[in-house]
């Protein structure tokens, strides 16, 4: 395996509208994401080239597209696709760690956040 090195994109806030119930289609609440990126190192650590690393700006606007775009019932599904598309759209990626928190989860009592974390690995 090559060597790699990781990119984190940490707290990234969308307001969205994920959930099986209908009152959160609705209402809509944040979501917060972090992204953790094992990147091949190739040419970026030593070129100091832009041109040769991940984009991480690019990858925000893709994770905001995906975050704010399709409806998701279980924001586990909404991970997965979020690790997917980043492996497919940067090749250099070969693993992500896709986090994320529901402060408004609808259950009872009192907590701070519902959270999922899904790994997923660029073929």
């Amino acid at each position: 395996m090559s060597e790699t090195y990781r990119i984190g994109l940490k707290n990234c806030v969308f307001f969205a509208r994920h959930g099986v119930f209908e009152a959160e289609a609705q209402l809509g609440q944040s979501f917060h994401v972090d992204i953790d990126m094992d990147v091949a190192c190739g040419d970026a650590l030593q070129s100091d080239n832009p041109g040769d690393a991940v984009d991480y700006g690019a990858v925000h606007t893709s994770v905001q597209e995906i975050v704010t775009g399709e409806r998701f019932k279980l924001i586990e599904a909404l991970a997965y696709k979020i690790g997917q598309a980043l492996c497919m759209q940067f090749p250099a990626i070969r693993k992500v760690m896709v986090t994320i928190r529901k402060p408004g989860a609808p259950i009872e009592g009192v907590f701070d956040h519902a959270e999922v974390r899904v790994e997923y690995v660029s073929d």
